[in-house]
């Protein structure tokens, strides 16, 4: 992909091939190494395919089955992969995917709502397993998967925005835990799981979205954190964030979008971290939906709170206060 010749249009064509193909090659050693991200990336994937307005690429029923598979009957969720132990982030990939098909009763949903309020420590942090481990971005995965579920009311709403409350910092972002840095994922999670359970007044409003802003590099693209290369996935990260604050016109959309296409490899498909660099499912979606979010033509919308298409999340009749550039609503 080095030395490519730069594009000016998405390659939507090149990217629903590189994404139908990635199941193809089982037999590969990549495939068998990145088995514990199984359920995410076909998340992932087919959440690009529908924001390109492709999404019939992948076959529904045998996507389904696949994510029915994962099922860990033990505990009354979903891991990553067949055989996984539950975890919470494959869980809500799980979802995700079962939303956009409106297939959700396909669950064991009281099992289900059972072990995710489970994961609620005392704090009001959320662990993404059995083993305890705790992180901002399980308080999101779970205030979602719940908001999916209909079922929020079964955590302490008040217990998990004073947690995120007390993971904010002196420059209005937020970390992983209490006293961790700021970072733009985090940043992401927490600003997203406050705007599902209404609590956005909470956010040091100004002061995050000039630290959002200020992510942009001379070269357009966005890093996550002060002194940091520039990352394709970034450009949901910061937008989405920037978008449910309203402020995504503090961004040089223009500039972003340049660099967003030109990390697409034009012969493979499919988008990579930064232009020169190998294609992934993850980078691939991330840089579609801030092309989405910056109102690219032809992109669908997606919602940022939800990261999922907004056709799905308004059928459900989700959250929709964001912002979208070129659209009407900047």
């Amino acid at each position: 992909m080095a030395n490519q010749p730069a594009m000016d249009t998405l390659l939507v064509d090149k990217h629903v091939k590189y994404i139908q193909s990635l199941g193809e090659n089982t037999d590969d050693l990549m495939y068998h190494m990145t088995a514990h991200l199984r359920l995410n990336a076909i998340y992932w994937g087919l959440t690009a395919l529908c924001i390109m307005g492709r999404p019939d690429a992948l076959v529904k029923e045998d996507v389904i089955a696949f994510v029915m598979s994962c099922w860990d009957d033990d505990e009354g969720a979903f891991g990553a992969h067949p055989g996984h132990d539950a975890h919470i982030l494959p869980t809500l990939s799980a979802l995700q995917i079962l939303t956009i098909y409106d297939a959700l009763e396909r669950t064991d949903t009281n099992r289900l709502v059972t072990w995710l309020a489970a994961r609620q420590t005392p704090t009001g942090s959320f662990s993404g397993d059995q083993w305890g481990e705790t992180d901002t971005r399980f308080s999101y995965i779970a205030v979602q998967a719940l908001e999916l579920l209909g079922r929020l009311d079964v955590i302490d709403k008040d217990k998990a925005v004073a947690h995120i409350n007390r993971c904010k910092n002196f420059d209005g972002g937020f970390g992983a835990t209490e006293g961790a840095e700021s970072h733009a994922g985090q940043i992401f999670v927490c600003t997203a799981a406050l705007a599902i359970l209404d609590r956005l007044e909470d956010i040091d409003q100004p002061t995050l979205a000039w630290w959002l802003a200020e992510r942009q590099l001379p070269n357009g693209g966005l890093n996550g954190r002060p002194e940091k290369l520039e990352d394709v996935c970034y450009s949901f990260w910061v937008l989405s964030a920037l978008s449910i604050l309203q402020k995504l016109k503090w961004i040089d959309s223009d500039a972003l979008i340049k660099f967003i296409l030109s990390a697409q490899d034009p012969e493979g498909g499919g988008i990579a971290d930064r232009p020169g660099d190998m294609v992934d499912v993850f980078h691939t979606l991330f840089g579609i939906c801030g092309l989405s979010l910056l109102g690219y033509k032809g992109v669908g919308e997606i919602n940022p709170i939800y990261c999922l298409p907004a056709e799905v999340t308004k059928r459900k009749g989700l959250h929709m206060n964001y912002q979208v550039l070129g659209k009407g609503e900047a």
